[in-house]
């Protein structure tokens, strides 16, 4: 098979999650991200710039040989994913509905709670996606969590709390019994070990950043080899990275969203 070159598209770095699951299940392929650092955040933003922006990464990724695309931001995926399969003439996974898919399997009682932004929320994508499989959900938006993260506050008490408040809240109200927790922000992989901490005990907790890299796997016919080291995986993988801002700022905090260093990364500049 020849070796797929994937194109990751997110508004900044929460992407990255992402892209670090799909390099540990298809390691042998080339990886184009995009980060939209100058126009981040996403959220604030109409449907229409948001799908504006989408389109533009779209075309940039195509251009530099990407023959498959991952919208790896759950807000361009939940106000632009048919303007953006519209506009690509390659096939598109976005972080939606393989989230969502993968948290309906895994409720015993179709009850599934999902945090996002307030964007993604406001959106209902997630809701959508999950009503359609006969799933009663609850969403709740954690706006606070994605400047912790960003703060790489990950595991300060701060956090612990905020999420803990979130939490009972999303869990409340006749939702106790919901046995699912969907983290529906590419940032939130981060906050995995507070959230556990915090969440009720009985849930299961579904990260889409997991399931979206499964869905690509799967769209790709792709069987993983016996389980590589991580130092393999580095090897096989070949990413390159492109910013729309500042390189150091993209180096530096994407390292922690990788979760190994980030040494070269190519500064671009979209015209509007």
């Amino acid at each position: 098979m020849r070796r797929p070159s994937i194109g990751v598209f997110d508004s900044g770095f929460g992407g990255l999650t992402v892209l670090k699951e799909l390099a540990a299940v298809i390691p042998a392929a080339d990886y184009l991200y995009f980060g939209d650092t100058a126009r981040l955040p996403y959220g604030s933003k109409s449907a229409e710039t948001v799908a504006r922006y989408a389109v533009e990464a779209t075309h940039f990724l195509q251009q530099h040989g990407a023959n498959m695309l991952v919208i790896a931001c759950n807000t361009a995926t939940a106000l632009a994913f048919d303007k953006i399969v519209r506009a690509a003439q390659i096939p598109v996974v976005g972080v939606v509905e393989p989230g969502a898919e993968r948290a309906a399997a895994s409720s015993k009682n179709q009850k599934v709670v999902v945090i996002g932004t307030e964007a993604t929320v406001a959106s209902h994508a997630y809701l959508k996606a999950l009503q359609a499989r006969g799933v009663d959900v609850r969403e709740k938006a954690c706006p606070l969590l994605v400047p912790l993260v960003e703060e790489g506050w990950t595991e300060h008490a701060v956090t612990e709390q905020i999420s803990r408040i979130y939490l009972q809240e999303a869990f409340g109200d006749g939702f106790q019994s919901a046995d699912v927790l969907l983290l529906g922000c590419t940032h939130y992989p981060l906050l995995k070990t507070v959230v556990r901490r915090v969440a009720p005990a009985h849930i299961a907790i579904v990260d889409s950043a997991e399931a979206t890299a499964q869905a690509v796997a799967e769209l790709l016919k792709f069987k993983p080899p016996p389980t590589p080291s991580a130092d393999e995986r580095r090897q096989f993988a070949r990413i390159k990275f492109f910013a729309t801002d500042s390189v150091e700022k993209f180096r530096r905090l994407g390292g922690r969203f990788l979760g190994q260093p980030i040494e070269d990364v190519q500064h671009v500049d979209l015209k509007e």
